[in-house]
């Protein structure tokens, strides 16, 4: 990122929209003091819409029911053990040698 004098800007201005344009960031400074940047113009972009896919997804009767299997697992299953012999009780990943 280069730095150019505000006097020496107006001069060339043109030559620094096309830098800019070109994806070069160049400092606007006033006796040595940093006060703007040209940085390249992005267009806005349009905010994002759903419903694309209306009418495409669909959900099992049953989806939201809980599993008894994976509350097991949650609540009594290791969290890291190394081999089945270790005793059943509960480890944290922190235990993890």
């Amino acid at each position: 990122m280069k730095s150019i004098n505000i006097q020496a800007a107006k001069t060339h201005l043109s030559r620094l929209v096309e830098q800019v344009a070109a994806g070069e960031e160049i400092v606007l400074a006033k006796a040595g003091k940093p006060m703007a940047k040209l940085v390249p113009y992005v267009p806005a972009r349009q905010p994002r819409r759903g419903g694309q896919f209306k009418g495409q997804i669909w959900e099992a009767p049953n989806c939201w029911e809980p599993d008894e299997d994976i509350i097991k697992l949650m609540t009594e299953g290791p969290l890291y053990r190394q081999n089945a012999s270790e005793p059943k009780t509960p480890a944290v990943a922190e235990d993890k040698p």
